[in-house]
């Protein structure tokens, strides 16, 4: 099993892996909208079915089981905590606060990262990075809250207004703003931990106990707050397995992968493709049609992640 997947890891390139990844993981927006299940639901089903996938792979490593430190097993955990609680956030802060408001404050992620990376993990933080993660920001803000200042504009109408109302308003989006920045923050949690632990845990070990974890924690949140977990259609659960397997394991899993060979920053600016790709998906199989805007923020955002990739190399 080792010398498989060892001669896995030399052929495939980190960089392309994090590609295939974020375009894997840009399929779950379509995913979603398909179902009709609770948000938590969704997401409790995906990692439980991923957990469930790796189990096999992950149990036959019980030598590096035994040989896991009480601090790389608590690390873990809360990685899996932070996960947990970066999914339940972002789905709550969607029912408090608009679309626009909280995408955008939740692509704050790559700020924390870059943040957490260079005091804990002691990563370079070039002025190359941080202008590629600037950049990119910006593009996946204009993605999200520039057609609403765009149509202002053009209507004639108040931009300061419509951008006031889109992150303040009252206090019950100031609640759900809140909650999409908690969920960027806590997003640098479970990234930053994976790019320590995977200097030292391998892929199956590390993502099996994050998933494990995750999915108890989403579970508990779902049983807590009276959402039943049974009872849903059989559509539901042929789109709960497609979140599993494309992008949970094929999407996150393979992030992880990559984490032990590039930049925590590097992956979380990465990321940031994902609207991008979600965009394309959603016009081809959903019909949506972007706005210019979004497609002129789409730009930026690719063009950030490439400013971002090429100062890691220099």
């Amino acid at each position: 099993m080792h010398q498989w997947t060892a001669s896995v890891e030399e052929r495939l390139s980190p960089m392309a892996g994090v590609a295939v990844a974020v375009v894997a993981v840009s399929t779950s927006a379509i995913l979603i909208r398909w179902s009709g299940a609770p948000s938590v639901v969704k997401a409790f089903y995906r990692v439980l079915l991923t957990t469930a996938v790796i189990a096999p792979f992950a149990l036959r490593d019980r030598e590096r089981f035994r040989r896991l430190s009480r601090r790389d097993l608590g690390l873990a955990v809360v990685s899996g905590v932070a996960l947990a609680i970066h999914f339940a956030s972002f789905f709550e802060s969607l029912e408090w606060t608009t679309v626009a408001a909280s995408v955008t404050l939740i692509t704050t992620q790559p700020m924390f990262v870059g943040v957490g990376a260079a005091v804990l993990l002691d990563e370079r933080f070039s002025v190359g990075m941080a202008t590629g993660i600037l950049v990119a920001m910006v593009g996946a803000a204009v993605m999200s809250v520039g057609p609403l200042v765009a149509e202002a504009l053009w209507g004639g109408g108040d931009v300061v207004a419509v951008i006031s109302t889109v992150f303040a308003g009252s206090a019950t989006r100031l609640y759900g703003n809140a909650l999409a920045l908690g969920g960027a923050a806590l997003g640098a949690v479970y990234t930053l931990a994976g790019r320590s632990l995977r200097q030292r845990l391998s892929l199956f070990v590390y993502t099996f106990i994050v998933y494990a974890v995750c999915a108890v924690a989403l579970g508990s949140f779902a049983v807590g707050t009276g959402t039943s977990l049974s009872g849903y259609a059989r559509r539901d659960w042929v789109l709960f397995v497609a979140m599993a397997l494309v992008p949970g394991l094929v999407g996150h899993t393979v992030i992880n992968w990559a984490l032990k060979y590039v930049r925590s920053t590097v992956v979380s600016v990465a990321l940031l493709g994902e609207p991008v790709a979600s965009t394309f998906f959603a016009f081809v199989l959903l019909d949506e049609v972007p706005a210019a805007v979004t497609g002129l923020g789409a730009t930026v955002v690719l063009f950030g992640i490439v400013i971002t990739n090429r100062a890691q190399s220099v």
